[in-house]
């Protein structure tokens, strides 16, 4: 079941919040826990068990290291913990990938297992996992519920595409939140905001590198429409997803962190991951990069450390040759700047910190989004005229005018200077705002069902993560 989907917001969400707020406290998280299971189910009903096997196996193997804790059975259970978790993860995402290049590197015939990709397992697997590191290393405490910790890994708001949310940030909510009318007001409006960016300016954009991606059409002109288009995309679908996501917690009474910071106005790669997907960033940088040594280690051990991270980062993505290819390119872009670029980029006017910045991206997401690695690199070619038969045509043309509000939307989005002018505003005609906001949220969800009724293009892309 899609956020942006009438089922979801007319049928499932409303029922969701009456029975929530009918219920006691004390059958809050089960309520949660039932109604997670249905709207996971709802697509995915095969692999519910595998869930409920992920989540009761998290959980055992945490109180045998909360039992043990202090000897070597506690470890050897977290080793366990972690065989299970990245186990299933392995198997489910990556058996043919493996499968198909032992075939192709040694010429075998083994038959691919064709295993299907269960919604949201990268996610929800690394929360567990966390639950249990955290655990062991004395950075939580033990969750002696079954129903709570359930509750935990199955809530439906970040269930399938994030963010990652740690054990260790919602275990006071968990056992007891609060809620208000505040609070509920500002998850409202936070999420349709997000479910906006989602279907007014995502879903758009998708359209657009879609039709770019397969023209026939070879310009340099519809080179780079279709990578901005799908820059856009990638961004206002998964930042979109994350804002709903944060709204949902906040009308059940919890936190969740924030997951993006504007990253397309950072001034280095660096930056940009400091402020792009930050919940799978900290899990890698805290799970993996800090265990392995970090930085405070010899120089070939850095780099070392950071190529691992990224290795994962990518393949984390996608069981695909061009995931991993391009982790392996942002880790050898942050390593030229910390150890080449640092100083360089300090001294460079904004302005060609943001162009070196967007152009870099912008190759990085050629990468992520092609089949392979040589179409690419075709595509990359094409942006600077290898194999390209013109500067522009009459679709690229065509498309640039058709697309041009959503994609100055977009742009405009991607900054700050909304959020900027809305906080300035409602300093200054508090009374005002109070009043014209809900209307303003309430004709937003307007516009936003009639674009759902009209069935327009509407995947969202983290769903095969």
């Amino acid at each position: 079941m899609l956020f942006s989907s009438i089922e979801f917001l007319y049928y499932f969400l409303p029922i969701v919040i009456a029975l929530y707020f009918i219920v006691p406290a004390r059958g809050k998280n089960l309520v949660l826990l039932v109604m997670s299971l249905v709207f996971y189910g709802w697509g995915e009903p095969r692999f519910l068990l595998l869930m409920a096997v992920q989540v009761l196996s998290g959980w055992v193997f945490g109180l045998l290291i909360e039992k043990y804790r202090g000897t070597a059975a506690s470890r050897a259970m977290l080793i366990a913990a972690l065989a299970v978790g990245l186990g299933g993860l392995g198997y489910f995402k990556y058996a043919d990938f493996f499968v198909s290049n032992v075939n192709g590197l040694f010429g075998a015939a083994i038959p691919l297992p064709r295993v299907a990709l269960p919604i949201g397992i990268s996610f929800y697997t690394f929360q567990i996992l966390s639950y249990d590191i955290d655990l062991y290393r004395g950075k939580t405490e033990l969750q002696r519920s079954l129903l709570n910790f359930a509750a935990y890994v199955t809530l439906f708001p970040q269930l399938i595409a994030g963010p990652i949310v740690r054990y260790a940030d919602v275990a006071r909510e968990l056992s007891g939140r609060e809620h208000s009318v505040k609070k509920f007001a500002e998850g409202a409006r936070r999420f349709v905001v997000g479910l906006g960016k989602k279907v007014l300016i995502a879903n758009v954009l998708g359209e657009l590198a879609d039709v770019c991606r397969t023209s026939t059409e070879k310009s340099v002109l519809l080179a780079w429409l279709y990578i901005i288009a799908y820059a856009f995309h990638i961004y206002f679908d998964f930042s979109g997803y994350s804002d709903m996501a944060v709204g949902l917690g906040k009308i059940f009474g919890f936190e969740f962190l924030e997951n993006f910071d504007y990253p397309y106005i950072s001034k280095s790669i660096t930056e940009f991951w400091r402020r792009w997907h930050k919940s799978l960033s900290s899990w890698f940088r805290d799970y993996v990069y800090i265990p392995l040594g970090g930085n405070r280690v010899k120089p070939t051990r850095h780099v070392f450390n950071i190529l691992v991270v990224w290795f994962l980062t990518g393949f984390w993505h996608g069981a695909g040759w061009n995931f991993i290819a391009w982790g392996g390119y942002f880790a050898a872009l942050l390593l030229i700047e910390k150890f080449v670029l640092g100083k360089v980029l300090e001294r460079l006017p904004a302005f060609a910190s943001h162009i070196y910045l967007a152009v870099l991206v912008l190759f990085g997401w050629a990468l992520f989004d092609a089949p392979s690695i040589p179409e690419a690199l075709r595509r990359i070619g094409m942006m600077f005229g290898s194999g390209a038969s013109s500067l522009y045509g009459a679709s690229s043309l065509y498309y640039l005018r058709s697309y041009a509000i959503p994609l100055a939307l977009a742009i405009v989005g991607s900054t700050p200077l909304i959020t900027r002018l809305a906080r300035a505003l409602e300093k200054r005609a508090e009374r005002i705002i109070t009043v014209l906001e809900p209307l303003a949220v309430a004709a937003l969800l307007v516009v936003i069902t009639a674009y759902l009724v009209d069935g327009s293009f509407n995947p969202f892309i983290y769903f095969r993560f």
